[in-house]
């Protein structure tokens, strides 16, 4: 049909308002389920220090005649750990004219990027805590602090490749990798026994979205489980309990290295903070406003034996 002559169309008009859905789609995730996971604790200098300590193997020789005189036994000295407190922080900064707009999907302006921004910090957190990264104490001239991560402390219950080189479980160096592995759920029950023999009571497993697929290919879930009335199929290992009692529930983290598992006791890790999560005011040195969104804290490994890790592990 031909266009009539003359007519005015929404192509030559100037003035129409502009459809902007007044709304921000957001779907990045925000879960931090390890630092969730964490005690919180208060750290008191940049330093956090703690200590373990360990019972002495038992033995089934251990008795005393009747009238025994008695010597001292000997004693061991409780073991001294740190970590070193890092410090994240973001930015947002806004101009004065910006701030004064009328925006679509918020109000403010920087009231809306302080909200985005504080979970993107949380987010570095989380990944922070997880990561194979060493500590590094800083030197003061512009050199940061770094949190070691959770894996460079676990070295008692741990399933790694045979050409893999363990870190020392003090924090100061990394797990170095071997040859990849694919996940089997032997690994899993060798660690967890391994925990169990140490003490430990594991809980919580974290791991990515691939090897989280993989656990669905354990002999326990061998026939997927399907529920005609709802017309679900169940494919899907959630808790994995071993044949120790080991109940663990197996949580997909986003941030979590993709080749490594971790169990975790919940009762021996800890978030000890310098400067808990918080927003302070930029002074201003001309026509903007801006937020400093900061914590200081770090990842207190309270007995490394509690915890384990599977490493190593394909990721394709």
């Amino acid at each position: 049909m031909a266009v009539v002559t003359n007519s005015y169309d929404s192509y030559e008009a100037v003035g129409n308002w502009t459809d902007i859905e007044d709304v921000i789609y957001t779907i990045s995730p925000t879960e931090t389920p390890f630092l969730s996971t964490c005690k919180k604790g208060k750290a008191l200098n940049r330093v956090h220090q703690w200590q373990k300590d360990a019972l002495a193997t038992a033995v089934g020789t251990n008795y005393a005649a009747e009238g025994t005189t008695y010597a001292a036994d000997a004693l061991t000295a409780t073991t001294l750990l740190n970590n070193v407190c890092g410090i994240s922080d973001k930015s947002p900064q806004v101009t004065g004219s910006q701030e004064a707009i009328k925006h679509y999907g918020r109000g403010s302006e920087m009231s809306y990027q302080v909200k985005k921004a504080m979970k993107e910090l949380k987010r570095d957190v989380e990944t922070n805590l997880l990561q194979n990264v060493a500590k590094v104490t800083g030197d003061g001239t512009g050199t940061a602090r770094k949190i070691a991560g959770f894996q460079t402390w676990i070295v008692t219950n741990q399933s790694i490749a045979g050409d893999a080189t363990p870190a020392t479980g003090d924090g100061s160096d990394i797990h170095t990798d071997g040859t990849a592995r694919a996940l089997t759920e032997a690994m899993f029950e060798s660690v967890l026994a391994s925990q169990w023999t140490s003490g430990g009571n594991p809980t919580k497993g974290y791991l990515n979205a691939f090897q989280k697929r993989k656990t669905a290919t354990f002999s326990g879930n061998s026939t997927p489980y399907h529920d005609k009335a709802s017309k679900k199929v169940y494919n899907s290992v959630d808790v994995y309990i071993d044949p120790l009692g080991n109940e663990v529930r197996l949580i997909p983290n986003r941030f979590v290295p993709t080749d490594v598992v971790y169990f975790v006791d919940p009762e021996y890790v800890k978030f000890a903070t310098l400067r808990d999560f918080r927003v302070l005011d930029i002074p201003r040195q001309g026509d903007y406003m801006g937020k400093l969104l900061l914590v200081e804290g770090t990842l207190a490994v309270g007995n490394e034996a509690a915890h384990g890790v599977v490493a190593d592990l394909s990721t394709s």
